[in-house]
């Protein structure tokens, strides 16, 4: 009984520390400048803040807008330069959209969607094991898309460190390589489809179509091509289902499933055709 009153009386006291800290009866504020300024980028004159940081005399000062009070940004001739809390912002941010740029912009949606293809084929379940098949995936993705990142590092992301190009220009050189790759595994039809969505007129040109477009468009033909790929794998394998089957009918062992019979059969005929070499290698020239 003592626990649950002295609980409850440290949940009232949370609850009343809350109530006075919101209206600003016991709120702290940061008087050390030379403290906090140690950690800005430029001289006091180049910030962007509108007031020194610390100087807030109550909670309506706290409200008002103050432009880089810890995230600074010095502009100076034309060139801009962030400081460290903004660059780990944006590299954080890169970091949390980076797995749907390497699924959706690079050549893994066709391998990966392949891979289990094969796996299925082969009725083997869980072999190989699902992270055994992304990390091959991941792998191949960067041996595939190593031109395009060489591109991408030596045209936008060198220059625009060098101070030679603006962010907008960056950005574009940066699509650049992205947008060569994507192109001739893209179908027109699929390009007409979404420029006929969007209401766009286009020449038949890569440079007419919107990044917008490209990119599902690119998306829907990998998933296409992926899906023939996959059918011409499961060919030979159907054509072994099919032989047991009939034997097994032809035996009269009727109550014996097939799939259990044929399996041995499918990865038999795997190694020895190596496998494997054949449909990870073709898979990459199809890229090239």
């Amino acid at each position: 009984m003592m626990k649950k009153k002295f609980t409850s009386l440290l949940f009232l006291a949370g609850i009343l520390f809350i109530i006075f800290f919101i209206n600003g009866k016991n709120v702290a504020y940061a008087t050390n400048s030379s403290e906090v300024n140690r950690h800005l980028t430029g001289s006091t004159e180049e910030r962007t803040n509108l007031e020194e940081p610390g100087s807030s005399e109550n909670a309506e000062d706290l409200q008002e807008l103050n432009i880089a009070n810890t995230v600074t940004v010095t502009y100076n001739n034309g060139n801009g330069t962030l400081n460290g809390a903004l660059r780990i912002l944006i590299i954080l941010t890169l970091i949390a959209i980076a797995p749907s740029l390497i699924v959706m912009l690079t050549s893994f949606t066709r391998i990966i969607i392949v891979l289990h293809f094969t796996r299925a084929a082969l009725n083997t379940q869980t072999a190989p094991p699902n992270n055994v098949l992304i990390g091959l995936a991941l792998f191949l993705t960067f041996f595939i898309m190593q031109p395009t990142i060489a591109s991408i590092y030596t045209d936008a992301i060198v220059p625009f460190e060098a101070g030679e190009l603006e962010q907008e220009e960056a950005i574009e050189a940066a699509i650049k390589p992205l947008r060569d790759f994507m192109y001739p595994h893209t179908q027109k039809k699929d390009v007409g489809m979404f420029m006929e969505i969007s209401r766009t007129e286009w020449t038949g040109e890569l440079d007419d179509i919107p990044i917008s477009v490209l990119i599902p468009s690119f998306i829907v033909s990998e998933l296409r091509t992926a899906f023939i790929i996959g059918f011409l794998i499961y060919i030979p394998f159907i054509v072994i289902d099919m032989v047991v089957a009939s034997t097994l009918m032809a035996m009269g062992m009727m109550m014996l499933p097939p799939t259990t019979i044929s399996m041995p059969f499918k990865i038999l005929l795997f190694v020895l055709a190596d496998g494997w070499n054949l449909i990870i290698g073709n898979l990459v020239r199809t890229f090239y």
